[in-house]
C-alpha cells in the first residue's frame, strides 16, 4: 500500500463497493471547517489584496487573450534562404524575368547593415545559416542583375566570415556540406568574386565533393530522399526526373520552398508552381522555411501549454485543435503520415487526450531499420527520435508490438546520441535525457511543470536547410504559467500549514508507533491535483493519506491482536449508529483486509498469490484515499456508479500497480521482519525453481500490464465513471509509480523531501532575463 510500505471529436475528458455520496463524511476529522483558509484561498484566486493584485490579474487577462489568439492562427517566421530561392524561379516563358519579382523586391529591401541577409530571430551573432541565406539572396539579384551594391556588400559579408563556414564547431544547417558548396559552384559560373583564397575556396568545395563519394554506393531510399532534399546543392549532378517521386500532393518537394523552387528551376512542373504560387499569395513577398506546418505548430503549442501547466485555461481552443487534427489524422493527412515527428506527436497527444488511433499507423516506422530509411533518419534528427520515444510509450496492450519495437530502437538511439562527443547542452538534449531517466508515468505534474518553466526555451528552433522558431516559443506562455504556478505555490503553503495544525489538533503526531507522513501525503494531492480550485480535493487526499498511514502502523507495530479486533468492532458499531448521516464502509473494509493480514502473519499461514492478491488490493489502502476524493473533483456521482464493473477494474488494476511496486522496493526489508509479501511468495510456490530477482521481473511483467490496461480504461470510451473520476485513478497511479520507482520513497524519512520542497516550499528559478517573470516568480 502506498502509505505501508469514430467521431472526429475526440476530447474525452475495484472492491470498495461501499463508497456513496455519504463517503466523504467517512471519518468526522476529513470534514472541519476552513473558513481562514477559504478565505486565504479565494482571495488569492480573485486577486483581492489592493491595486497591485488589480493590475496583475488584468495583465493575466491580457496574457490570455494573446495567447488565446495565437492558438488560433500559426505565424511562421520568415526565410531567407528559402525566398531567395524562390526568387530565382523564371517567369516560364520568359526565362529573363522572375516569376516572382515580389520576393526580389523583398531582397532587396530587407539587407542588413552587416551586408547579410538575416531576420535577427537568433540574435546579432554569425552562423553558417546567416552565410547560406546570404549567398542565396546574393545569387537570387545576380540572377537578375539587380542590387549590384547590395551584392558587394553581400559578398564582403560571406568572404569576411568564411572561416565560420569551414569551421566544424559552429552548427550546420541539414545539408550545407551539398548546399553551400554547390551555391559557391553557381556563384562562380555566375563570375562573381567572393573575397576569400582560392584555397579556401577549394576546401569548401571539397566538401560537398566528399559529402557525395563517402554513400555513393547507398541506394536506400533515405539517401535518395536526403539527396532530392538538398538538390539546389547538386544542380546538373541530380536526374530531375527521379526527383519527381518526391512531390506531394499539395505540388512540393517535402513542403519545403527553396527544393520546390530549385526543382522548378530545372524541371517546371505545374504542381510545383501552384504550391508556390500558393506561398506567395498567402505570405506575400517572403515565405517560411516549410509550409505546411500547421497541425505541427499546434500541437507543439499543445503540448508546451501542458507542459506548463495552464492548459485548463484553454481548453475549447485545445478541443479545437484536436479535434481537427483528429479529422486529419483519419484521412491520412500527409502534413500527419509523411512527417514522422508530426505522426508521432499525433498519436501521443491525441492517444492521450482520448481519441482512438491505432498504433498501426507507426508501422511504417516500427524497425529501426525503416527510420533510417526516411529523411529524418538519414539525417538524424533527434526530435524525430525524441518523439517517436514518447510515443512508444503511450502503449494501452501488452500486446503492441509496434509501440514496444519503437520503444526499443527509439531508445537505444537516444543514448547513442546522448554519448555522442558533438551534442551540445541543447534544450532538446536536455528532454532527451529527461525522458529516458524518467519514464511519464512516474512523473507527478506539478514537479514537471516546475522544470519545464524554469527551463523554458522562448527561443525554441528548429534546424532543418535554415533555422527558424517554433511558435510555441512565446514568452506570455512563460509569464502566464509563472503566475499560476506561483499563486497555485502560495495556496499549497497553507492548505499545508492547516493540514499541519489538524494533525496537531487531533493528536496523531503523539502516536509513538505512527509515521509522521503528513508532506509526502500532501505532496502526492498538490502534484497531481494541482488546480486552485480544488482545495477540497487535496485536503481530503491528504487527510485520509495521513489516516491510512496511522491505521497501517497501528496494525503493523502499535496494536495488540486483542486491540486491532477491538478497533475493528468498533467501526463495526460506528456504522451501525450512523448510517442515516454517513458510513465507512471503505475504512471497515481495510480494516478487515488488515487484519486478514495480521491474522496470517500471527499463525504463520502462507496464502497463495489469488489469495494474498485478492486481499492486498483492499490492504493498500489507496481505497480511502482515492474514493472521497471522487466527490470533489466537479462529477456528480450516483450509487450505480460507485458499484459499476468500470469502477471496480480502475480500484483494482491502480491498486495491483501500487501493492507490486511496493512489494518489490519493500522485499529486504519486509523479509528481515518475516512478513510475506509477492515477491516472496512468487519464489515460495515456485518450489525453487524462482530466484528473487526473476520474481521481481515477474511482477514488473504485472505492474506494466495493469498500469496499461488502467491507462486504456481511463483513456477508453465514456462508461460509468466520469472523465474527472477515472483521472484520479490514473494519478495515483502515477504517484505510485513516482514512490516506488527505485527504492521505497514512502518509507524513506529523506528521499522525497527534495520534492516537497520543489512543489510546496520553493519559489520558482527562473533563468530567462524578463523582468516581470522575475517579480513573479519572487526573484
Amino acid at each position: 500500500m502506498m502509505p505501508s510500505s469514430s467521431s472526429s471529436s475526440c476530447c474525452r475528458g475495484g472492491q470498495f463497493h461501499g463508497a456513496s455520496s455519504g463517503a466523504m463524511a467517512a471519518n468526522r476529522s476529513t470534514r472541519g471547517p476552513r473558513p481562514l483558509l477559504t478565505r486565504v484561498y479565494a482571495e488569492k484566486r480573485l486577486g483581492v489584496g489592493g491595486n497591485a493584485s488589480i493590475l496583475q490579474d488584468m495583465h493575466r487577462k491580457e496574457l490570455q487573450d494573446r495567447i488565446r489568439e495565437k492558438l488560433q492562427t500559426v505565424e511562421l517566421s520568415t526565410s531567407s534562404y528559402d525566398t531567395a530561392w524562390v526568387a530565382m524561379v523564371p517567369l516560364r516563358g520568359s526565362r529573363q524575368h522572375p516569376c516572382f519579382p515580389q520576393c526580389v523586391e523583398w531582397i532587396l529591401q530587407n539587407q542588413q547593415d552587416n551586408g547579410s541577409w538575416c531576420t535577427n530571430r537568433f540574435g546579432s551573432a554569425v552562423t553558417r545559416d546567416v552565410l547560406s541565406s546570404t549567398l542565396a539572396c546574393v545569387l537570387a539579384l545576380k540572377r537578375w542583375n539587380l542590387g549590384e551594391d547590395h551584392i558587394r556588400r553581400g559578398l564582403n559579408f560571406i568572404g569576411r566570415n568564411f572561416s565560420i563556414a569551414m569551421d566544424e564547431q559552429f552548427d550546420a544547417t541539414v545539408g550545407f556540406n551539398i548546399t553551400f558548396p554547390g551555391m559557391l559552384s553557381l556563384a562562380m559560373e555566375m563570375d562573381l568574386e567572393i573575397p576569400v583564397r582560392q584555397t579556401d575556396m577549394d576546401r569548401l568545395l571539397r566538401l560537398r565533393e566528399t559529402e557525395l563519394k563517402r554513400e555513393s554506393g547507398d541506394q536506400c531510399y533515405g539517401r535518395k530522399a536526403y539527396m532530392a532534399y538538398v538538390s539546389e546543392g547538386l544542380g546538373n549532378l541530380l536526374d530531375w526526373d527521379e526527383i519527381m517521386m518526391f512531390q506531394r500532393k499539395n505540388g512540393s518537394f517535402f513542403n519545403c520552398p527553396s527544393t520546390t523552387a530549385a526543382t522548378l528551376i530545372n524541371h517546371y512542373d505545374n504542381k510545383a508552381l501552384e504550391y508556390l504560387n500558393l506561398l506567395v499569395s498567402k505570405f506575400g513577398s517572403a515565405v517560411p522555411p516549410v509550409y505546411p506546418l500547421n497541425i505541427y505548430c499546434q500541437l507543439s503549442w499543445v503540448d508546451a501549454l501542458d507542459k506548463m501547466g495552464i492548459s485548463e485555461y484553454f481548453a475549447t481552443e485545445i478541443k479545437s485543435i484536436l479535434d481537427t487534427t483528429y479529422s486529419s489524422w483519419l484521412e491520412r493527412d500527409e502534413e500527419i503520415m509523411l512527417d514522422i515527428t508530426t505522426c508521432a506527436m499525433s498519436f501521443r497527444i491525441l492517444r492521450m487526450n482520448g481519441c482512438h488511433v491505432s498504433s498501426a499507423e507507426l508501422f511504417h516506422i516500427a524497425e529501426s531499420s525503416s527510420f533510417h530509411e526516411s529523411l529524418q533518419g538519414y539525417i538524424n534528427d533527434r526530435k524525430s527520435v525524441l518523439e517517436l520515444y514518447k510515443a512508444s510509450k503511450v502503449s494501452l496492450s501488452e500486446n503492441d508490438l509496434i509501440l514496444d519495437s519503437i520503444g526499443s530502437w527509439s531508445g537505444s538511439l537516444l543514448k547513442e546520441m546522448l554519448c555522442s562527443n558533438g551534442v551540445q547542452k541543447t534544450p532538446t538534449f536536455e528532454e532527451m535525457e529527461y525522458a529516458l531517466k524518467f519514464p511519464f508515468y512516474t512523473i507527478l505534474d506539478r514537479l514537471y511543470h516546475k522544470r519545464n518553466i524554469e527551463h523554458f526555451d522562448s527561443k525554441d528552433s528548429q534546424m532543418l536547410k535554415t533555422e527558424y522558431l517554433l511558435p510555441h516559443g512565446n514568452q506570455d506562455i512563460l509569464t502566464f504559467a509563472i503566475k499560476d504556478f506561483s499563486t497555485s505555490q502560495s495556496i499549497y503553503q497553507d492548505e499545508l500549514n492547516y493540514l499541519d495544525s489538524w494533525v496537531k489538533d487531533e493528536k496523531l503526531d503523539q502516536l509513538p508507533f505512527a509515521r509522521q507522513k503528513l508532506t509526502y501525503c500532501y505532496l502526492s494531492a498538490a502534484a497531481t491535483i494541482f488546480p486552485p480550485e480544488l482545495s477540497d480535493a487535496r485536503i481530503a487526499w491528504a487527510k485520509n493519506g495521513v489516516l491510512t498511514t496511522v491505521v497501517d502502523d497501528f496494525f503493523d507495530l502499535g496494536g495488540s491482536k486483542e486491540e486491532l479486533e477491538n478497533l475493528v468492532d468498533l467501526v463495526e458499531k460506528w456504522d451501525g449508529h450512523h448510517q442515516g448521516e454517513f458510513y465507512s464502509e471503505q475504512w471497515l473494509c481495510l480494516l478487515r483486509s488488515m487484519m486478514t493480514e495480521a491474522e496470517w502473519q500471527r499463525i504463520k499461514y502462507v496464502p497463495t498469490m489469488e489469495e494474498y492478491m485478492g486481499n492486498a488490493v483492499v490492504s493498500f489502502a489507496l481505497g480511502p484515499i482515492v474514493l472521497p476524493t471522487l466527490y470533489f473533483v466537479g462529477s456528480k456521482l450516483h450509487e450505480d456508479i460507485v458499484k459499476s464493473h468500470e469502477y471496480n477494474e480502475l480500484f483494482r488494476l491502480m491498486s495491483t500497480c501500487g501493492r507490486l511496486l511496493n512489494d518489490s522496493q519493500g522485499f529486504e526489508r519486509e523479509d528481515m521482519e518475516g512478513k510475506l509479501n509477492s515477491i516472496s511468495l512468487l519464489v515460495h510456490h515456485s518450489d525453487g525453481s524462482m530466484s528473487i530477482e526473476e520474481a521481481k521481473r515477474t511482477a514488473q511483467q504485472s505492474i506494466d500490464t495493469s498500469r496499461r490496461s488502467l491507462l486504456r480504461l481511463v483513456l477508453g470510451e465514456q462508461g460509468d465513471v466520469p472523465g474527472p473520476c477515472k483521472q484520479l485513478f490514473w494519478k495515483m497511479c502515477k504517484i505510485v509509480h513516482m514512490f516506488y520507482f527505485r527504492t521505497d520513497g514512502f518509507s524513506s524519512p529523506k528521499e522525497m523531501v527534495s520534492a516537497v520542497n520543489a512543489v510546496v516550499k520553493e519559489p520558482l528559478k527562473i533563468k530567462v532575463t524578463d523582468p516581470y517573470a522575475s517579480i513573479l516568480s519572487g526573484n
